[in-house]
């Protein structure tokens, strides 16, 4: 398979994975946007972004959670399948479990960035920090655009 590949293709393939990490970027950015307008009036800019953030990054901790689950072969035990499999409403049962796992590490961080100062100055750094990071990652994406509309116009 590598005799066949030239560098062209390689960058093709990898233009296309940036598209689609492009493309979920778009999505979160919308309704991370949507949520802004949730937030309380009385929150001046720096904080609704601070908070807006902090969604953000508990959304990509748990994206990577269950990746590394999945990468780590880590799945339900066969007793818990051969239960959901039992039950009358495993999907329920599912949803369940994941509700209570997932609210805690939902509604901690968020009580703390609501009770804490402290928390909101290091969502500020945090993103002024990650920011040139977000700017690297939107030029390769742009970069994957342009790659991919030159290799479907020649």
């Amino acid at each position: 398979m590598t005799e066949r590949t030239n560098a062209w293709d390689a960058i093709g393939v990898a233009s296309y994975g940036m598209i689609f990490a492009f493309a979920e970027s778009m999505v979160v950015f919308l309704v991370i946007a949507l949520l802004g307008f949730l937030t309380p009036k009385q929150w001046g800019p720096e904080r609704r972004i601070a908070f807006l953030g902090l969604l953000i990054l508990i959304t990509s901790v748990w994206g990577m959670i269950a990746q590394l689950l999945f990468l780590w072969h880590i799945f339900l035990p066969a007793q818990a399948i051969q239960f959901l499999r039992s039950s009358s409403h495993p999907l329920r049962i599912i949803y369940a479990a994941c509700l209570v796992v997932v609210t805690p590490t939902v509604l901690l961080p968020i009580y703390a960035f609501i009770r804490s100062n402290r928390a909101i100055m290091f969502m500020q750094n945090l993103m002024e920090r990650l920011s040139l990071l977000t700017i690297f990652y939107l030029f390769f994406d742009l970069l994957g655009l342009i790659v991919v509309i030159i290799r479907n116009i020649g």
